[in-house]
Order: structure tokens, then sequence, then C-alpha cells
């Protein structure tokens, strides 16, 4: 198909070949860093479709910028670095890649569980630098799992995963979501409740609710001050939902026990004094960094712009009214 492709960052390999085997102009990002504003706003003229990430921001001024853009695969699941109505607006698909992620994050958000609970950072730390002089009754106490209430803020895919992952522990599920999930209830016993009652009942709340309005800032002073002091704090959604200062405060006074960290607020910046904190563990925004999602997620955004440009309905396509006009 006599079409041009810009991938604004390398993606795994099956994702590439897919769109070099239907198009016969495809630029692609050749540093291993987000594009620049400028870059993009250069490189998005005159372009039939564009594979972005979560990094790259597409507002209206480079949705202006896209003369001849017909879609934007947006190699994410969550697709808040879009403008979707300005994109509708223009007749512009938009696709995500829902679904193939679920795994990788629910296992990665046990991880930042276990690891924040039982210190293993802090004794990883500790042991590299030689301090480990023998087994001591006191040394990194931390906190079991088993039989203990987890929260979950968001019973969507990712949420439904990380609370089945539960049952192993006999644990205690209650969650907020707009929407019952009988799956959930059915398989773990979890409870229905509302915000207060999570955040003030949980030793563990985990966050899985995407970035809107109605979300930021979800987490702050006040329902930090409702958790219990020997609780635990988990985001791999989005950064913005949590209040970073007041996270800080509440680590630092001993609100709550500790936070485990995938994203951040304002990414890639992190406030100076989590990185000073041992009670909190930060990690790179890896949710989806296994070799098995990464795939799957390169190879969905480029079914979904050969969909697009073929004139058929991408599978993922967040703006449907585009193709009702």
């Amino acid at each position: 198909m006599n079409a041009s492709i810009l991938v604004t960052r390398r993606i795994p390999t099956q994702g590439i070949e897919i769109l070099k085997k239907y198009f016969t102009n495809v630029d692609i990002n050749p540093e291993d860093r987000p594009m620049s504003r400028k870059e993009i706003l250069d490189q998005v003229s005159g372009r039939d479709g564009v594979l972005c990430l979560l990094t790259d921001t597409i507002d209206e001024e480079v949705l202006d910028a896209a003369c001849g853009v017909k879609i934007f695969a947006n190699y994410a699941v969550g697709y808040n670095n879009i403008d979707v109505e300005a994109a509708t607006q223009r007749k512009i698909m938009v696709t995500n890649t829902p679904g193939v992620l679920t795994n990788a994050t629910a296992d990665l958000t046990w991880s930042l569980l276990f690891a924040v609970a039982r210190r293993i950072v802090e004794s990883d730390r500790f042991t590299r630098e030689g301090k480990f002089r023998g087994w001591g009754p006191m040394l990194f106490l931390g906190c079991e799992l088993s039989g203990k209430t987890l929260g979950i803020i968001g019973a969507g895919r990712i949420g439904t995963a990380v609370a089945l992952r539960s049952a192993g522990f006999g644990m205690k599920v209650i969650y907020v979501d707009k929407k019952r999930n009988k799956e959930i209830e059915e398989r773990v016993g979890a409870i229905s409740v509302d915000m207060d009652f999570l955040l003030s009942r949980s030793d563990f709340v985990s966050i899985h609710v995407p970035l809107s309005p109605e979300t930021h800032h979800l987490i702050s002073h006040r329902e930090l001050g409702l958790m219990k002091k020997s609780s635990y704090l988990i985001n791999t959604s989005r950064g913005p939902v949590i209040d970073e200062e007041a996270l800080v405060v509440a680590l630092q006074r001993g609100t709550i026990a500790g936070a485990g960290l995938d994203v951040y607020e304002n990414e890639p910046d992190i406030e100076p004094d989590l990185k000073r904190l041992n009670n909190v563990v930060l990690l790179p925004h890896i949710g989806s960094a296994t070799h098995e999602a990464r795939t799957k997620m390169a190879v969905m955004a480029a079914e979904n712009i050969v969909a697009g440009l073929k004139g058929e309905r991408p599978p993922n396509l967040i703006n449907p009214e585009v193709l009702e006009r």
C-alpha cells in the first residue's frame, strides 16, 4: 500500500515487520528516546498513519500539523496523552492496545506489593553494602500478606487480575468501581464498598483507574489520612492519580507504612523527597515490560493502522463516531 507511516520510537520488531509488509514508507525514530515536540510537529505532516507512545503528547497543535493523517495508533492501553475529542473533530481515528498487558501489569502490582511489604529493596541494598552481619530477630521486619485486606480501586481488567491473584493468600478483597464486578465477587468473595470504607479498612490499597479529570489527585491528603498507619499504597495506573506531595508527607510522618510506585505525577520527574525515603519502592514505569506484553502491543498497534488505512474498522478504535460521519 502506498502510504507513509511514522513510528515515534523503536518498538518490538514484530510490529515493525507488519507495517513494512503493508506500507511502502515506514519511518522509525532512530534513537531510543521519546521524540521532541519539535520533531513530532515536523514529522507528522504528510503521514497517513502515526504509531505513537504514551510519552507523546498528541494535542490540537500536533493534530493540526498532521495534515493527511487518518489514524493515530497509541502503543498503550491508556490514551490520556491524546486529545481524542480534537482528533474526532478532524475525523482522525485513535486506537489503543487493551487487554494484552493485563497479566504483566497485574504481576508487577504484586511484585511491588511484596517488595514494599517485605522491605525487599531495603534489604537488598543493605546486603550489597556489606552491612549484613548475620541473622537478627529484629532485622528488616515486614508485613505478612496472608489474611490481610486488599482494597482495589478500579476493578477493570487489571484490577480484576490483581484481585484474583489474592486467592492464594486467603486475603479479603474489597473494591471500588462504578460497576459491580461479579467475577471477583464470585471467585474471591470480593465486596463492593465506597472509597472511604476501602481506604480505612484495607491493609493494601492498589490503584487501577484511568487518568481523567475525575481521577486526578484521587488520592491526596484527606484520603491518605483515612488509611491505616500499617497500610501500603500501590500505584501501577497513572501517576497524577496520586498527589505526590501529599504522599511524601504521609510517608515521612508515618501516616501510612509504605508505598510502591511504577508511575509518577510529572513523569519522568519524581518528587526528590520520594527518592530519599526507604519506605517506598520506585520503578521506572515497567508495568507492561515483558517480552510477551510489549510484543503483543506492537502487533496490535500495527494491525490497528493496517485496518484503518485499508478502509476497515480498526479492532481497537476509541472514537468510532469518526466512521459514522
